[in-house]
């Protein structure tokens, strides 16, 4: 367990020479995630991972637009990994697009099962064929799921190291502070957050405003008290 698990210092650190990979999505929080640590660490690669989802093309091309608009001399190029899960999830919505959850639904709605088991199986792979010593996600406190967990986390980063030999420790700093999304939109108040992407049923490459995550993207900033500049293709 690393300090930042417990919470024992704050995000992001006063210095680091080590290097960090964060796993990124394209959604708000880890964008923000990912333009605070190229404050600090000298060398900071952003991972994305392809699992065939509907939504990944819009939000690959948000993402590099993103990464273009916060370069630094710290940040390395973009990682692509591929993971595709037709053959576990087979018609499921967020493969086909039929039945997403709306802005009415649940939170748990939007759930895609174990979906942190193949996400991180592959990111921690990946640091430790690099010599990255730590891999930064972006939870928030509130994130309901099963393996979103401490238990999870830590489980996770235990058995890839069993398997390989490996030291290489996951951070959740956004969880470990106890963290909203409107907490984390102020934090990331003059960044380009227009160009981040969190739908999960995106119209012609935009924002539907109609899905569970684009309600949860407009209620972020309406609590954060910041203006929304997401080009929604539906009021």
């Amino acid at each position: 367990m690393s300090a930042y698990d417990s919470g024992m210092i704050p995000w992001p650190p006063d210095s680091a020479e080590t290097p960090l990979a964060a796993l990124v999505s394209g959604g708000l929080d880890s964008a923000v995630l990912l333009a605070e640590s190229l404050r600090v660490y000298p060398a900071v690669t952003p991972i994305t991972i392809r699992t065939g989802a509907v939504w990944e093309a819009a939000e690959l091309e948000h993402l590099r637009q993103f990464l273009a608009a916060i370069r630094t001399r710290a940040l390395r190029p973009l990682v692509e990994l591929d993971l595709p899960v037709r053959d576990l999830y087979g018609d499921h919505w967020s493969l086909t697009g039929h039945g997403v959850p709306d802005a009415r639904s649940a939170d748990d709605a939007v759930y895609l099962p174990g979906r942190n088991v193949i996400l991180f199986a592959k990111a921690l792979l990946w640091c430790h064929l690099h010599g990255v010593p730590e891999l930064a996600t972006a939870p928030l406190a509130s994130n309901p799921f099963p393996d979103a967990t401490d238990a999870f986390y830590n489980g996770m980063a235990e058995v890839v190291n069993l398997a390989v030999r490996g030291t290489v420790s996951v951070l959740r700093p956004y969880a470990a502070m106890g963290l909203t999304k409107a907490d984390v939109l102020k934090r990331g108040i003059g960044l380009p957050l227009q160009l981040t992407f969190s739908c999960i049923a995106p119209v012609a490459g935009r924002h539907c405003g109609c899905c569970n995550k684009c309600a949860e993207r407009r209620l972020g900033f309406a609590d954060a008290g910041m203006h929304d500049p997401t080009e929604y293709a539906h009021d």
